[in-house]
């Protein structure tokens, strides 16, 4: 009896012990290198599982529950149900550490009101349920240089180098033409913003901002062009990074080689309060592909707008530098500003006409200016205890092309100084050593998007700056903001011209990786809704990710639209110095783009059936599209009047 009542409460002591054992999170390994290194987290002992359970990820490691950087959702581990589980990880230095919170979360806690970008909610913090030790890239890891991005300078045997630590001590860069004779030497200058620059939440809330670092700049002068350069930045106390190289920029080179989109961001390994954008993995695949297949010819990268999309959440400028490192620490790497980093409800310029709200999410330029050192001077108070916003509108020549960058976010009205800058520029461009002149800036000019919001910047942007490119002979107009691809003919005042010269051909370059689509094909879902016809302004359009690539010398210029789905051109136009536009006409694109290109998915019977039910329909539809174009100030965005039918709305 004794034995039996020995074992009885033996038995129930284990039980116990079992009932309560609290849930465990550890993690491996306790340091990492740099980053992209994976850490591997694993739970256990968790009692009832719950597809609702969660994984908060925190830096720096005293952050409150609600301000995590990101999460992920238990469920995503295949053994999840059985209360035990794994998750890798990669991170990215942040220059603190991190650690890491399971939570329950249950259906009766959720608020309708808290919500992320996307208008999911956000999970709750009520019950912690276990928290890891913390991991952090060790002591080098505050010190090494990181995000490593080049820039032209103004003169054409120099380069700019610009990267992140961790704290304002020296550093510098020392380069040289051998991997193992770096021998020049430069101090780089260190500065940093705070969070009283920011303008507004999220950006200047403790849940939007975190320390920045500190940014070094320097330049590589003396350089020979044509010639590969070697270089690593850092100092002999704080550590040096690999060593990078690059080929500089020659001024006798006729070639010239351009890897061109907008609106690309980055992408996250978690979930976090806004939108990322896994599509861009595939844009930067790919141009690194093209950048190693060119061996010792240069070339650049060209981002026209809206780079990270950030929007006032620190953290997330880090993973996109992070992410651009492999193809901006070779060759240069070119921004202009976008509506995602600048615009804040007391901006200086902001005109009744126009549609400038807080999608900068209260960064008014702040990190864009200082993140990126681009050529020239140009600048703009911000009104606020910010500093001015820069990298606004500059220029410069790479073999057989002037290249001009504009701010569609500030002043562009003629009697502006932009406007003036502009006017400067183009009419001083020498066409015998550059007879390619190629404008880029954030918002379109043109576009048969439903972008009516922007409307009337559209219309200013014809009214003041479109006389410019017309009388200066612009050969090639780049726009992103509407994110999709699509090449117009030579085109002034709405009207197709038969050749560049007087009649730039304008391009929406906007399908870098940002998902918000505004799309033309009927959905299954929406049978109602109509084809749109495309415009005979229109040569070619595509809801295809993806970048264009520019390459010309002193006879042509070309430039072919590279799908992400497949690495391989869809679309292209010929452009010769004489003004005549050689290929790319429309019909030849229905011929030769491959179907995956058009109707994803749609053998080719079905495709030409498409192309001769347009022609068909394109009578009985123009009627209806007048009356809508003419009336569309009354009846908004409906869908009577869209071009192109909108699946999300970026502006809700």
């Amino acid at each position: 009896m004794i034995v039996e009542f020995s074992t009885f409460i033996l038995f129930l002591s284990v039980f116990v012990s079992s009932a309560n054992a609290k849930a465990t999170l550890s993690i491996s390994p306790k340091t990492l290198s740099r980053s992209g290194d994976s850490i591997l987290i694993k739970w256990s002992n968790l009692d009832s599982p719950s597809d609702l359970d969660w994984l908060g990820i925190y830096s720096p490691p005293d952050s409150p529950h609600d301000h995590f950087i990101g999460y992920k959702f238990l469920n995503v581990s295949p053994t999840w149900q059985s209360g035990s589980g794994a998750i890798s990880l990669p991170l990215t230095n942040l220059r603190s550490n991190y650690t890491f919170r399971i939570f329950r979360w249950t259906q009766s806690e959720i608020n309708p009101k808290h919500k992320d970008h996307d208008q999911n909610p956000l999970p709750g913090t009520k019950h912690l349920l276990a928290e890891s030790e913390q991991v952090g890239f060790g002591s080098a890891g505050v010190g090494r240089p990181e995000q490593i991005h080049l820039a032209f300078e103004d003169k054409v045997n120099r380069m700019q180098v610009t990267f992140v630590a961790g704290d304002g001590e020296e550093r510098f860069v020392r380069y040289g033409e051998a991997e193992d004779a770096l021998a020049n030497s430069a101090a780089a200058r260190g500065i940093r913003y705070e969070r009283e620059h920011m303008c507004n939440a999220p950006a200047n809330s403790t849940v939007g901002w975190r320390d920045p670092g500190w940014i070094f700049h320097t330049v590589m002068k003396n350089l020979n062009g044509g010639v590969r350069y070697y270089y690593q930045v850092g100092s002999d106390s704080k550590g040096w990074s690999e060593i990078h190289s690059f080929i500089a920029r020659d001024v006798y080179s006729e070639e010239t080689i351009a890897f061109m989109f907008g609106d690309m961001g980055c992408a996250t390994p978690y979930n976090t309060f806004i939108r990322t954008q896994d599509e861009s993995i595939s844009t930067v695949k790919w141009i690194l592909r093209d950048i190693e297949a060119l061996g010792d010819k240069p070339a650049l990268v060209s981002h026209i707008g809206d780079i990270s999309y950030a929007r006032g959440y620190s953290w997330v400028w880090d993973e996109f530098f992070a992410q651009i490192e492999p193809i901006a620490s070779r060759v240069p790497y070119h921004v202009c500003i976008g509506n995602h980093e600048y615009d804040f409800p007391t901006q200086p310029w902001k005109p009744d006409w126009g549609t400038y709200g807080n999608d900068g999410g209260g960064e008014c330029g702040v990190p864009y200016s200082l993140k990126f050192n681009m050529p020239g001077n140009s600048s703009e108070p911000t009104g606020t205890k910010a500093p001015p916003t820069r990298n606004l509108y500059y220029s410069y020549d790479m073999g057989s092309v002037h290249f001009l960058y504009i701010s569609t976010e500030t002043n562009f009205l003629k009697g502006g100084r932009q406007y003036e800058f502009i006017k400067r520029d183009l009419e001083s461009v020498n066409r015998e050593k550059t007879p390619f002149v190629v404008v880029q800036g954030h918002r379109p000019m043109y576009t048969t998007s439903n972008e009516v919001r922007d409307a009337m910047i559209r219309q200013k942007m014809v009214e003041h700056l479109e006389p410019l490119f017309v009388e200066n002979n612009v050969t090639l107009a780049l726009w992103g903001h509407v994110h999709r691809y699509e090449r117009f003919c030579p085109i002034s005042n709405n009207t197709c011209g038969k050749q560049w010269r007087g009649s730039p051909v304008h391009l929406v370059i906007g399908m870098g990786g940002q998902d918000w689509q505004p799309i033309w094909q009927p959905r299954p879902n929406h049978p109602g809704l109509p084809i749109f016809p495309q415009p005979e302004q229109s040569m070619y359009r595509t809801g295809e990710f993806g970048y264009t690539r520019l390459v010309a010398n002193k006879e042509k210029l070309t430039v072919s639209f590279v799908g992400n789905h497949d690495g391989e051109v869809h679309d292209s136009v010929e452009i010769l110095a004489s003004g005549e536009v050689i290929s790319g006409r429309k019909e030849e694109t229905i011929k030769t783009v491959p179907v995956s290109a058009t109707l994803v998915g749609k053998p080719e019977s079905d495709v030409l059936w498409y192309v001769k039910g347009a022609g068909l329909l394109v009578m009985g539809v123009l009627l209806g599209f007048l009356i809508g174009f003419f009336t569309r100030g009354k009846k908004g965005s409906s869908s009577s009047d869209n071009r192109w039918i909108p699946v999300k709305n970026e502006e809700t």
